[in-house]
């Protein structure tokens, strides 16, 4: 559902469960790093940019000897079918199935020298998983019997299962991460829930908001860098959507108590956007955390550009953990209540349905949970989130021209005049303020610029100046806001409008 509220390849997300002693979910101060990087980032991430060896990716025990980390994916399982019908584990320098021994007949690499350093992440208090997918991966399954099959060889091979081709030997690892940035959904809710089943940890980091809806995950790491919706973005109403992510969390999710966490670049190499000043990601992460009750923490990509950014990720943990680790009060309401058929200019908030939304530009409609509403949530204000309407009301303007009834019956419209010489609506034309069209039989004219908005439709753009022809008087009935039967209102323009 909101994966695909721009578009579902500019986000990703990450959703999990602890069986950790030493992490607790309900906190607002944890920290997450993609550790290994593979295709998506290249070899491994820092090296990808730098040619200063002595930088490059440490060992896995390197990045658990203080506080600043609370869990780890490690990625990537590239791909689910393989030679022998096993997994392919691509850990770029560290082990892969090119530099390293293999089991007979399979592409699954031996890593089994990894698991001393697993071990002693976890003694330290580390939830380590292990990641599937990545840009670029073989990943997918036909059918639910496929995905849950290969769930339990995933249990087997990583987690609480037991084989032969075990691939990090001894180690047994706290649940799994899906970052699945390609094909479609089919099988994934089959998969967790097969997890699920077999084991109480999962982690997955997917693009699939079918499975988001499906499954109880106890928390999401959202991508807020490289897409529009990115942290460099956070100060425009219209881009950045913290509140659609806790809006979803408290009304859609399975998983009511489920946290979301901002996901940052660690360095300006990490990411293609998004990357912010230390000091401006401590600030957006601490004001989320004392806006929004289903925030959870930052996840960063990754380690090693982490650790060789002044220990970006120890500065994101000691602000989280300034600003509190538990705990969390509502902030005090203080815009007006949302009046229903009242214009609103672009900046100015409204209290509704639990939360102070903040109008992107010119706004009228009613603030919903909707990426193309005129309205962005700031904050939450109450523990009741809810996604209802307001009453129906009625509204009535008149015009020397035009008199014009708004309700939920249908209503009468005369009109005297004709639109003979005006255009015809068209979706590919770009209308500033004060144009004319026809469309459907009545003539409208734009409230301000415009492009792709339906005259009539939920976008608002557009004012009806009534019933008319190319040769004079018409009288009419219609039912209020009516489209035409297929036609969906959705104000594409939004995104685009500053």
């Amino acid at each position: 559902m909101f994966i695909q509220r721009l578009a579902a390849a500019f986000l990703a997300f990450a959703a999990s469960v602890t069986q950790a002693s030493a992490f607790d979910i309900s906190r607002y101060d944890n920290t997450s790093r993609q550790l290994i990087s593979t295709r998506y980032w290249g070899q491994n991430s820092y090296g990808a940019t730098h040619s200063d060896t002595a930088n490059f990716q440490k060992p896995l025990s390197y990045y658990c000897q203080d506080n600043s980390v609370d869990f780890i994916p490690i990625a990537f399982i590239t791909t689910f079918f393989g030679t022998g019908g096993l997994p392919v584990l691509n850990l770029a320098n560290t082990c892969n199935n090119v530099d390293n021994s293999t089991f007979p007949g399979t592409a699954l690499p031996d890593c089994s020298a990894l698991a001393s350093d697993i071990k002693f992440c976890q003694a330290q208090g580390k939830v380590v998983t292990i990641s599937l997918g990545g840009a670029g991966g073989g990943v997918g399954f036909t059918d639910d019997t496929q995905a849950a099959t290969f769930a339990t060889t995933v249990y087997n091979l990583f987690l609480g299962g037991s084989s032969s081709t075990r691939p990090f030997g001894s180690a047994v690892l706290d649940g799994v991460d899906l970052d699945i940035e390609s094909g479609g959904g089919t099988g994934y809710p089959a998969f967790v829930n097969k997890i699920r089943s077999l084991s109480s940890g999962v982690y997955p980091d997917s693009a699939l908001g079918s499975t988001l809806n499906a499954v109880g995950f106890d928390a999401v790491f959202v991508q807020f860098y490289n897409n529009p919706c990115g942290l460099q973005n956070f100060n425009a109403a219209s881009q950045w959507d913290f509140g659609l992510w806790d809006n979803w969390a408290r009304t859609v999710s399975p998983n009511k108590n489920v946290k979301i966490y901002i996901g940052a670049p660690a360095s300006s190499t990490a990411a293609g956007g998004g990357y912010q000043a230390i000091g401006t990601l401590n600030s957006i992460a601490v004001q989320m955390r004392n806006s929004f009750p289903s925030f959870g923490g930052v996840m960063l990509w990754d380690e090693s550009q982490a650790y060789v950014n002044g220990r970006y990720d120890l500065a994101v943990k000691n602000a989280l953990v300034a600003a509190g680790g538990t705990g969390f009060t509502y902030p005090a309401c203080n815009a007006a209540s949302f009046v229903s058929g009242t214009g609103y200019s672009g900046g100015s908030k409204v209290s509704y349905n639990g939360y102070i939304w903040q109008a992107k530009w010119y706004a009228s409609s009613t603030p919903t949970n909707d990426p193309n509403n005129d309205w962005s949530a700031t904050k939450s204000t109450s523990t009741t989130a809810s996604t209802s309407k307001p009453a129906s009301t009625t509204t009535t303007t008149t015009t020397t021209t035009t008199t014009t009834t708004t309700s939920a019956q249908p209503s009468t419209t005369v009109v005297s005049g004709n639109c003979a010489g005006v255009a015809a609506w068209s979706s590919s034309v770009a209308y500033v303020g004060g144009s004319q069209v026809t469309y459907n039989g009545h003539l409208w004219t734009a409230k301000w610029w415009t492009e792709a908005d339906i005259p009539g439709g939920a976008a608002g753009s557009w004012t009806d100046d009534g019933a008319c022809t190319s040769q004079g008087l018409i009288a009419g009935t219609k039912t209020a806001a009516q489209l035409p039967t297929g036609v969906s209102a959705r104000a594409n323009s939004r995104l685009f409008r500053l």
